[in-house]
This record gives structure tokens, C-alpha cells and sequence, in this order.
């Protein structure tokens, strides 16, 4: 979608919320508690991505730039922000009271939970996408641009909703193990390549684009989405590895203890 009337104040939003995140992770470093440098700079990563592709210069064709912009803010964006774990910041910002009783107890509720299961998060994201692209909604937000911005809020939340849920990184409710995310992973990084090839054939119905530019946009979702899929699923290696380590050290402790101890 070319940049609609929400895309201005949506990346105004994203500036705002690096300047809060680096105030609030520079205020628990003042007061000693430990926050990695390395998610600083991940969320301000994250949030250039989205302010970039919702208001940023994209090259190529009509339909080459839009790929462009769905993999900026609907994928690699989401993906670096739910790395930087925010709500883990928040929580660990704001003092024992109502505020923080509440936010836990959002995070905490079912309807969050059932948002943040893998495959539930899956089905909104690819299937707004599929919707949008193999459908007459793509022609009809383009004559209506309140609906064009609709369209992009919603692949900027579906993206981070679903990036959350795989990463399962910040203190959300229900425990979804590393098995179930890796294959909602991979399933939804197959429906996502589906639905880029189909692209590659045939434009979304109601609209006319020249072949190259059809064709080198598909191929831009195609490859970029895998790009993005491989970086969650690099996250979702490390945390296999550490919670391996962990096993080990338990299970080394118990075997380090005298039988007589027990």
C-alpha cells in the first residue's frame, strides 16, 4: 500500500516510543539495574524499519515498493521490536501499585493469551494478508484511503502480534513451548512463500500492474520474508541452546550431590 493518511501519525508513534525506550532503559541503568545495550539498539532498529517503510523513500514500481514497505513494517519491523522485549521494560520501569497490577493483569488475561498462541497469531497475520492480496480488498483501500490506513495499522499490529508470539520472549500468559513455535513458524513461512508466488503469476484481482514489476515485487516478498523467518528462527535457536545449558547445569548439580546428601 502507498503511505495513507495513518502512516504519518503511526510513525510519529514509532519515534516517540524510541525516545521513550531509550530513556526508560538509560533510567534502570542510573538506578543499577542491568538492561543490554543490544535491545537499545534492536528497538531503534525496529521502530526505523516501520517509520521507514510507512513514510520512507522505497524504490522501484508501484507494486515493488509496496512489497517493500509490508516486509518493513509488517515484518522485519515487528520482529526487531518483539526481540527488544518492550513490555519486559515497562514492567520492569514502573513500581509496585494499580498501574503495574494492571498492565500484569492485561498481559495476563485470556484474550491476551489466546492472541499470543503461536497459531492463533498466525491466522491473523497471513490471513489478513491473504485476504488483502487475493481478494478485491487491495483495489478497494485504494479508492478508499481511510481503509488504506486501516489496512496498514492492522499489518503493523498482525506483524507484532505474531513476532510476540513466536519469540514468547516478554511475560505474557500461557507457555507455548519451543516445538509448537517453530512449527507455526514454519507453517506460516510456507503460506507466506504460497501467497508470494501466487503474486509472482497473477497481480491481486481488481488491479493492473506491469509484469516486472509484479514479478520483482513477489520476488522481494519472497526472499525478504525468508530473510525475516530466519531471523526468528535464529531466536527461537538461542533460546533452545540456553535452555539446554540450563538442563545441563541442573542436572550436573544433581549428579555432583552425594547420594548420602539426599
Amino acid at each position: 500500500m502507498t503511505a495513507g493518511p495513518v502512516a504519518a501519525p503511526l510513525a510519529l508513534v514509532c519515534v516517540l516510543a524510541a525516545v521513550v525506550y531509550a530513556a526508560g532503559a538509560a533510567l534502570l541503568r542510573r538506578r543499577g539495574d542491568a538492561w543490554p545495550w543490544r535491545r537499545d539498539c534492536v528497538f531503534a532498529a525496529g521502530c526505523a524499519a516501520v517509520v521507514w517503510g510507512l513514510a520512507g523513500p522505497v524504490p522501484g514500481g508501484p507494486f515493488t515498493a509496496h512489497a517493500g514497505r509490508h516486509l518493513l513494517t509488517a515484518m522485519a519491523g515487528p520482529a526487531l521490536l518483539a526481540v527488544a522485549r518492550p513490555l519486559t521494560l515497562v514492567l520492569r520501569l514502573v513500581p509496585p501499585g494499580r498501574p503495574r497490577r494492571g498492565l500484569l493483569r492485561v498481559a495476563h488475561s485470556s484474550v491476551a493469551g489466546w492472541l499470543l498462541f503461536p497459531p492463533v497469531a498466525a491466522a491473523v497475520d497471513l490471513g489478513g494478508l491473504w485476504l488483502l492480496y487475493r481478494t478485491e480488498l487491495w483495489a478497494a483501500a485504494h479508492r478508499h484511503p481511510l481503509l488504506g490506513g486501516l489496512l496498514e495499522l492492522h499489518m503493523l499490529l498482525a506483524g507484532l502480534l505474531f513476532a510476540m508470539a513466536v519469540c514468547r520472549l516478554d511475560p505474557v500468559r500461557g507457555r507455548c513451548g519451543l516445538p509448537l513455535r517453530a512449527v507455526t513458524l514454519l507453517a506460516a513461512g510456507a503460506a507466506h512463500a504460497v501467497l508470494a508466488k501466487s503474486l509472482y503469476v497473477a497481480g491481486p484481482p481488481g488491479t493492473a500492474f506491469a509484469a516486472a514489476d509484479l514479478r520483482a515485487g513477489a520476488q522481494l516478498m519472497y526472499y525478504g520474508g525468508d530473510a525475516v523467518e530466519v531471523f526468528l528462527a535464529l531466536v527461537l535457536a538461542v533460546q533452545w541452546y540456553a535452555a539446554t545449558g540450563r538442563r545441563r547445569a541442573r542436572q550436573a548439580a544433581r549428579d555432583a550431590v552425594p547420594a548420602g546428601a539426599h
